[in-house]
């Protein structure tokens, strides 16, 4: 099982999580959605971005961009978009022209919204299944996505805490993303990270 850090704007606490001895498989930048405490503006993320990945991956976080939002960032070190709420046909043009990996982000609030990951197997290279949320990190029921088969990645999201007994979910996902799991008073705790990076590890030996 993976890990991934979501949410990240501070040049600081990159370094930390790159330079870890157990590093995230990828580490995300809230690109253009600016209702979150966590997005990151252009000239920001620029400068943050020649960070050295040191094998961590570096993934664009993107609701519904626009034209001129995915230019602005089409010349960053980005390995992966992750896209939210766009059509299974919308993001493949954006694949296709940017010739980028993607993570389709699908939320769930039931069943029938994880079944939207039909439309998108042939596009996504991995999916990620989260609350309904967005900059609030809502949890939704992990077991509804227990029986997807698909030969994509899955990665699980949703308001997951460090202290939760995490190695459930290496049976339904490849990956946990966390963001605000990792925070202290609204920012990235150097602690957390450790403790989840290393349970992460511990888990998975």
């Amino acid at each position: 099982m993976k890990a991934k850090i979501c949410g990240v704007k501070d040049k600081t606490i990159l370094e930390y999580i790159t330079l870890h001895p157990n590093p995230p498989a990828f580490v995300g930048f809230i690109c253009n959605y600016k209702k979150s405490k966590r997005f990151i503006n252009l000239s920001s993320l620029k400068k943050i971005l020649q960070t050295k990945k040191n094998g961590t991956k570096y993934v664009a976080v993107l609701v519904k961009p626009t034209e001129k939002e995915l230019l602005e960032i089409s010349n960053l070190p980005f390995d992966y978009y992750q896209i939210y709420d766009m059509s299974p046909s919308e993001i493949k043009k954006i694949k296709e022209k940017y010739k980028i990996k993607i993570i389709v982000a699908i939320t769930v609030k039931e069943k029938k919204d994880v079944m939207t990951y039909k439309d998108y197997i042939k596009i996504a290279n991995i999916f990620l299944f989260d609350g309904k949320g967005y900059e609030k990190s809502m949890s939704f029921n992990h077991s509804l996505i227990k029986n997807i088969k698909s030969k994509n990645k899955i990665m699980i999201a949703g308001d997951i805490k460090i202290d939760d007994a995490l190695e459930k979910f290496k049976k339904i996902a490849h990956i946990i993303d966390i963001s605000g799991g990792l925070e202290t008073s609204g920012l990235k705790d150097t602690s957390k990270i450790d403790f989840f990076l290393n349970k992460i590890k511990q888990i998975n030996d």
